[in-house]
C-alpha cells in the first residue's frame, strides 16, 4: 500500500472531549494513540470515482431499499436516494431537521443535488452521499481502515491541544474563515463570507500542524467507533492510567432509543459540515462528535482513511 497523500502523526498523550459545548463531548479525559497515517485530505470524488471504476462498487445511495427492512416504510420510498439540504426561505424550528433535510430520490455521489446534477467541476471536492459500508469498501480497497474517534481527534489538533478550535481558541481570528461552514443564520441566511454555500475543493484552506486539510468543516467524516457516551470508554487491559487506543462503545449501546424500530447502529462523525452554523451545531471543533446511522447518507458526510505504521511504504 503507497502512503502518497498521506502524513505520518506522531503518537502521544492528549485531552480527548471538551467540557464546554454539548454533554456527549465531555468528560475530557486524558488518553493515548500509537502513530498512524492519516489521509492529507477527505477523499475526493476523482478518487472515490478511480475506486468505483476499479471494482464496480455500488453505493448505498444507489441501492433501493429493501421494505422488509424497514416496517412501515411506503413501498412508495423503496426508491435509490439519499438526503440533501436545501436552505429554508426563513427562520424555522430548528429541532425539525425536516425543515432542510429531503429524501431526494436519484440522489448519490455521482449525483450530489439530485438525478439532474453532477459532479462536474467538483473532482476535487470531498466525495459525499456516502453511508457507512461504502466508506469502508473504499478503505479495504486502498489497503487502509476508517479511523477510531480518538486518531481522528488526535490529528486534527494538529499537536496543539487543549484549544477550542483546531486552530486556536477564536473560531474566525481576525475575520479569516479556516474552515468551510455556515456564516450567518442557519439554515436560511448564509453570507458565504468564506465564498462556499456547499462543499469546497480539499486544500483550499490551511493545513494543520500535521499538514492534514479540511479536518474542520466541508464534510462530516465517519470513524470506525460506535457512538457512545464518553463514560463508556474502557481503559486497555491491564492499565491503571491513561486509556491507550480508546474504542467506542458496543453497537447495541449506538441504538438511537427513541427510535423503536428498526434499530440501527450508529457511529461517531467528527469534524462538522458547511453547515454548521454558530447559531447552530457549532461542531466544527475537534471535540464534537455527532451519532450516525450507518445506512444514512447526506450531502454533508465524507471520510478519509489511515493506517497504522511509522514508516513510508
Amino acid at each position: 500500500m503507497s502512503k502518497e497523500g498521506m502524513r505520518l502523526v506522531p503518537g502521544g498523550v492528549f485531552s480527548m472531549g471538551s467540557d464546554r459545548f454539548y454533554p456527549e463531548e465531555a468528560p475530557v479525559r486524558e488518553v493515548s494513540v500509537d502513530s498512524f497515517w492519516i489521509d492529507e485530505t477527505p477523499v475526493t470524488n476523482r478518487q472515490f470515482a478511480d475506486f468505483v471504476a476499479a471494482t464496480g462498487h455500488i453505493t448505498m445511495a444507489e441501492t433501493p431499499p429493501n421494505v422488509e427492512d424497514y416496517p412501515g416504510m411506503p413501498a412508495s420510498m423503496a426508491v435509490a436516494g439519499s438526503l440533501v439540504f436545501e436552505p429554508t426561505a426563513g427562520p424555522v424550528d430548528l429541532a425539525d431537521v425536516s425543515q432542510w433535510w429531503h429524501f431526494r430520490f436519484g440522489a448519490d455521489w455521482r449525483h450530489p443535488l439530485g438525478p439532474d446534477s453532477s459532479t462536474e467541476g467538483l473532482e476535487d471536492h470531498p466525495v459525499v452521499h456516502i453511508a457507512w459500508a461504502d466508506a469502508v469498501a473504499y478503505a479495504e480497497w486502498a489497503g487502509k481502515r476508517l479511523p477510531t474517534e480518538a486518531e481522528w481527534e488526535f490529528a486534527t489538533r494538529g499537536g496543539l491541544h487543549g484549544t477550542d478550535f483546531a486552530w486556536g481558541d477564536e473560531l474566525a481570528p481576525a475575520g479569516a474563515m479556516l474552515a468551510n461552514y455556515w456564516q450567518g443564520l442557519f439554515p436560511f441566511s448564509n453570507q458565504l463570507l468564506d465564498g462556499w454555500a456547499r462543499t469546497s475543493p480539499v486544500r483550499h484552506y490551511p493545513a494543520n500542524g500535521y499538514g492534514l486539510y479540511d479536518m474542520i468543516g466541508n464534510v462530516w467524516e465517519w470513524t470506525s467507533d460506535w457512538f457512545a457516551p464518553h463514560k463508556l470508554h474502557r481503559k486497555a487491559k491491564g492499565s491503571c492510567c491513561i486509556p491507550s487506543n480508546p474504542r467506542g462503545g458496543l453497537e447495541r449501546e449506538s441504538y438511537d432509543v427513541s427510535v423503536p424500530t428498526p434499530r440501527i447502529g450508529r457511529k461517531v462523525l467528527k469534524g462538522g459540515s458547511h453547515l454548521c452554523a454558530p447559531n447552530y451545531c457549532q461542531r466544527y471543533r475537534p471535540a464534537a462528535r455527532h451519532a450516525q446511522p450507518i445506512d444514512t447518507s447526506t450531502s454533508h458526510v465524507g471520510f478519509r482513511c489511515v493506517t497504522r505504521g511509522t514508516n513510508a511504504a
